[in-house]
């Protein structure tokens, strides 16, 4: 099972972006699997670790190197978060259908 993040291993702003990417690779990991309870909470990881790197990058700057890391890393996690998305579409027209008609059984 994957873990939840709880702050970056590595120091300064691409410590962020890196804890960010292996949660967006365990979501993915969860979300091919099925296991939507742990997209959801690896979901709400994530938001703590942007929350964080908003306050940290208020007071931090990238040197162009890092910029060019960071930008690999925002490419991955975007791939990932489209996956993720892809895989999500069914389980949620399923969710919005049993919302519509409750008496419908969803298959």
């Amino acid at each position: 099972m994957a873990s939840l993040p709880e702050k970056p291993e590595k120091p300064g702003l691409l410590g962020y972006y890196s804890a960010i990417e292996q949660a967006s690779e365990n979501m993915l990991a969860a979300a091919r699997s099925g296991d939507w309870e742990l997209v959801m909470r690896l979901e709400g990881a994530c938001a703590v670790l942007i929350s964080q790197l908003r306050h940290a990058a208020s007071d931090l700057r990238l040197s162009p190197d890092d910029a060019r890391l960071k930008h690999q890393m925002m490419l991955r996690i975007l791939r990932n978060d489209a996956e993720i998305r892809h895989l999500t579409e069914p389980w949620l027209e399923d969710l919005a259908r049993l919302l519509a008609d409750p008496s419908k059984p969803l298959h």
